[in-house]
């Protein structure tokens, strides 16, 4: 199934000019070619349909084609370490396919450079004396590949050099549960506590770092949890596990020289525009999981890792478009050619597509929906995701209000005042009325 093998070549672009730049202006020794990518949620098949050569939903096949190009990018630039930042799988128990077709990447990357595997909130073990999703690497002992299950400084060696890389995997809460007195605590209390578990956990991380020798060898922190500041997406809708937040202060610490983080899926450096900041960076997600990510860059960030000097950048993926058309329609008596235009106007080649359509009620019947499949079918949209109508239902105010929003009482009251009578002799009709009201909402 893993038909497409990737190109090598060596880095004679931006990665070679990056390493260039930090050698002239800093001397410094040790330039770290390094790969940062997380949340790759395989399995995913929201708004895909069967691909007959594979026998795979088309969207988990979007997914893998992702990773692939990043691989390819990997080899042509001669990478050195590989961070991943967690969240490898659509849940925690993946389908065996699933697992291989991810295991085959992760194999190849092993192949070119120290890999580590943070575990994220969908890769943790359901219970603990279970088996998290990405444990088989370290019960099998591959080659090259960290499976980062706690908070730890491990001393990397690279091709190019020492690196230390602190993991500190999405918080487990049930380890909090052996290690603090949690009895008669509210939920409220356990997430505090669980946050300031994070915290101490990542500090110490910070002081181990400050003492590891070399001096010179670069610092990198990985983490799978919230940021203060971070801009959130889509994350929350395939939320496993209840969060935690961090504060930003945590981790903006001159110890580390580049901090890679997963679980929002929106790219973002939390320290951009700060001078002298380490980055604190959510690569972001490789592919789109719904609409909500329909304006986003999707991605993985290549880092030239220097003590004292790392530069990165964000690096496209082509993940598949997903496109909103809408037709308004409400001033029309014939909706279809209306729609049918903003069709043709848009590009939805290859897309994800949905429609929404603002309609009045007489409109809303004459929608066609099965011509307007076809149609985008031949404009070579990849699925509709939803044709969506929204229909304008005009208020009723002849009584001076909405009337949907009175109760029985105050819609008797309303009428009598329409009706034009005096407050007096609507108090009299109110109370010989009273005994007929049966119900008051």
């Amino acid at each position: 199934m893993y038909a497409i093998r990737q190109r090598v070549g060596r880095c004679t672009s931006k990665g070679a000019t990056l390493i260039k730049h930090i050698k002239e202006s800093g001397g410094i020794n040790t330039v770290i070619r390094m790969l940062h990518f997380a949340d790759f949620h395989l399995g995913m098949e929201n708004h895909g349909r069967i691909d007959p050569e594979t026998g795979l939903n088309s969207r988990i096949r979007d997914f893998i084609k992702r990773l692939d190009s990043m691989v390819d990018y990997a080899r042509q630039h001669d990478v050195d370490l590989v961070v991943f930042a967690g969240d490898a799988f659509k849940n925690r128990l993946p389908n065996p396919t699933i697992q291989r077709e991810f295991a085959w990447r992760v194999r190849d990357l092993s192949e070119m450079a120290r890999v580590i595997l943070l575990i994220g909130n969908h890769d943790v073990a359901t219970s603990d004396h279970r088996a998290s999703s990405l444990d088989i690497y370290d019960t099998l002992g591959v080659p090259n590949v960290t499976v980062g299950d706690n908070y730890k400084l491990h001393h990397i060696q690279t091709k190019r050099g020492p690196a230390f890389v602190g993991t500190a995997p999405y918080p487990i809460r049930s380890r909090l549960l052996k290690e603090e007195e949690t009895h008669g605590k509210s939920i409220t209390d356990l997430d505090d506590l669980l946050a300031a578990y994070l915290v101490r956990s990542i500090a110490a991380l910070a002081d181990e770092a400050r003492a590891a020798d070399p001096p010179d060898a670069p610092r990198v922190l990985t983490g799978h949890f919230t940021v203060t500041n971070a801009q959130l997406g889509s994350e929350r809708a395939v939320m496993v596990g209840r969060d935690v937040t961090v504060p930003l202060g945590d981790l903006d610490d001159p110890v580390w020289d580049y901090v890679a983080l997963g679980h929002i899926h929106r790219h973002q450096n939390l320290t951009a525009g700060r001078k002298g900041a380490t980055p604190v960076v959510y690569s972001g997600s490789l592919e789109r999981v719904d609409f909500s990510e329909e304006h986003e860059d999707k991605g993985f960030c290549w880092v030239e890792l220097a003590r004292g000097a790392t530069r990165w950048q964000f690096v496209p993926s082509a993940s598949r478009p997903f496109v909103t058309l809408k037709a308004n329609v409400r001033d029309s008596a014939d909706p279809m050619p209306i729609i049918f235009r903003a069709i043709r106007e848009a590009d939805v080649e290859e897309a994800v597509v949905r429609l929404v359509v603002e309609a009045a009620p007489e409109a809303a019947g004459q929608i066609n929906e099965r011509a307007i499949y076809r149609l985008l079918e031949e404009a070579g949209a990849h699925t509709v995701a939803a044709i969506e109508k929204r229909v304008a239902y005009e208020d009723r105010t002849r009584l001076g209000q909405n009337y949907t929003s009175l109760t029985p009482t105050e819609l008797l009251q309303a009428y009598f005042r329409a009706k034009g009578h005096s407050p007096a002799h609507i108090e009299k009709l109110m109370a010989l009325a009273a005994p007929l009201m049966t119900a008051e909402d």
